[in-house]
């Protein structure tokens, strides 16, 4: 039908089922699969490279610390995460059930849509014109003849040169406005990036959003904590396939129930759908991977990265760095970023290993990124109570409460993480903080006796990796399996 007042009319479409992208598996079927095969293809690549030792210059941890400082065993965290799979799977099955099925032909009246929107709005133009004192149709008639669309744009969408002759009967004919190539050009461009940009961020801020508070809340809460989210701190030191390993309902809640919501609110289809849920589970994977790979481009997008949530694993930083899995802004907004910078020296050991060329400039790019000067100057909040409130703390010998984080907010967080650590009687406890202090200990002496030099090392590389490996297996194989072949006696 011919739009009364000089719209181009929209063409007519028909609807045609949407093939699957992987036939003959269906579309909903395969973006309940492709989360767990990217899950465990990406664990395994990053399984693989723990066990073959390729990139030890590039550990955030020992694998001697795997092994001694983890409170739960390699077979209990895989029955875990593919229970939490199994679960995850059901409920996108329903939540499948509840989607239309997919279908493609109506694209050229959805652009045209927008592309209608776009002509309605230049409807304002002359009016706005009008308010700095031009004249549109004395500016649209010397623009004629040289750029007739820009003179069409000018005059408020109107484009004579555009309309076409279209039958309305039997015995007549009628003139039916057209679009400009300009306006379809930029219809498909809002309709098929713009638009699907919006929504992927519209569900990465809800996915965070989610995230953030309902984790933080089992830090900040103990029964929560001890009940559901101590589980997945058994992982002091965090590797890939253990990115998953939760309470089963913690799973649900916070990984689970969170991406469908995010789903549902940004208005995704089937295929955004599978972008996003295997898109968030690599995030998630390569956040727990235990490596700082300079090549990794999920480590460099966003500060969030396996540094950053190292930190949260820490039993100094256990209450701090909530936000996972792409963006640090609510941490950032509301105060609970680590503060302490790189308080521990098993950092500083694994660069040494690597013997890079630090300067004082490129020491403030700290593998937390975080700038321990600022423990001083931030506000306390939202950690204001947590040194009154630790009240096991204190029955802790000063030893083995390493590292020492630097004074302010940093001491705060510190303390507040470590009686959590205490409060979970079953996984966590004093025995904990002495394991880490002892690797503390451990770690400052090997920085000590390394020849460290700030432009040049006597060393090659070469025999400092084959160095600090020998003294990590030496310290795995040997009679008190202590980090660097200490005997593990404190």
């Amino acid at each position: 039908m011919i739009d009364s007042q000089g719209i181009p009319p929209l063409p007519e479409y028909h609807l045609i089922p949407l093939p699957p992208l992987l036939p003959p598996v269906p579309d909903k079927l395969l973006t309940l699969l492709l989360p767990i095969v990217a899950y465990w293809v990406l664990s395994m690549f990053f399984h693989w490279i723990d066990t073959k030792d390729y990139f030890p210059q590039y550990r955030l941890h020992t694998p001697a610390e795997v092994t001694k400082r983890n409170r739960v065993s390699r077979w209990e965290v895989i029955r875990d995460v593919l229970i939490q799979q199994a679960v995850q799977t059901a409920v996108g099955w329903v939540l499948g059930m509840t989607e239309p099925d997919d279908f493609y032909g109506k694209e050229q009246y959805d652009v045209a849509v927008w592309a209608r929107r776009i002509r309605i709005a230049q409807g304002s133009i002359p009016g706005l014109l009008a308010l700095v004192g031009l004249d549109a149709t004395g500016m649209a008639k010397n623009l004629t003849p040289a750029h007739p669309m820009l003179a069409g744009a000018v005059m408020g969408g109107q484009y004579p040169s555009l309309n076409s002759m279209s039958a309305a009967g039997s015995a007549s004919k009628v003139t039916a406005p057209g679009f400009a190539g300009w306006e379809l050009m930029l219809a498909s461009a809002i309709y098929w990036a713009v638009v699907p940009l919006l929504q992927f961020a519209v569900a990465i801020v809800v996915v965070d959003t989610w995230q953030y508070f309902l984790h933080r809340a089992m830090h900040m809460n103990k029964w929560l904590y001890t009940t559901f989210h101590s589980r997945h701190h058994r992982l002091y030191v965090p590797y890939a396939y253990g990115a998953l390993y939760n309470h089963p309902f913690e799973g649900f809640l916070l990984d689970t129930l969170g991406a469908g919501v995010a789903y549902k609110f940004a208005g995704m289809n089937t295929r955004q759908g599978m972008c996003l849920f295997t898109g968030s589970t690599f995030k998630t994977v390569d956040d727990h991977c235990g490596y700082a790979l300079p090549w990794d481009p999920l480590q460099h997008l966003t500060s969030n990265n396996a540094g950053y949530h190292d930190v949260h694993h820490q039993s100094w930083g256990i209450k701090t760095n909530f936000s996972q899995p792409f963006f640090t802004f609510w941490d950032q907004l509301l105060g609970t970023v680590w503060t302490g910078g790189d308080v521990s020296a098993r950092y500083e050991r694994s660069r040494l290993a690597a013997q890079k060329v630090i300067n004082e400039e490129n020491e403030k790019n700290t593998v937390t990124n975080s700038d321990p000067a600022e423990s001083a100057k931030q506000e306390s909040k939202p950690y204001q109570n947590d040194l009154r409130n630790a009240t096991d703390l204190p029955s802790v010998p000063i030893k083995d409460r390493q590292p020492q984080p630097p004074a302010g907010k940093a001491e705060l967080q510190a303390a507040g993480s470590r009686q959590q650590i205490l409060d979970d009687k079953n996984d966590g406890g004093p025995g904990v903080l002495a394991d880490e202090a002892y690797e503390e200990r451990e770690a400052r002496n090997f920085v000590r006796r390394s020849p460290r030099k700030r432009a040049t090392s006597s060393l090659s590389t070469t025999d400092s990796f084959k160095g600090l490996r020998e003294r990590v297996t030496g310290s795995m194989h040997g009679r008190a399996g202590g980090i660097i072949g200490v005997d593990g006696s404190r």
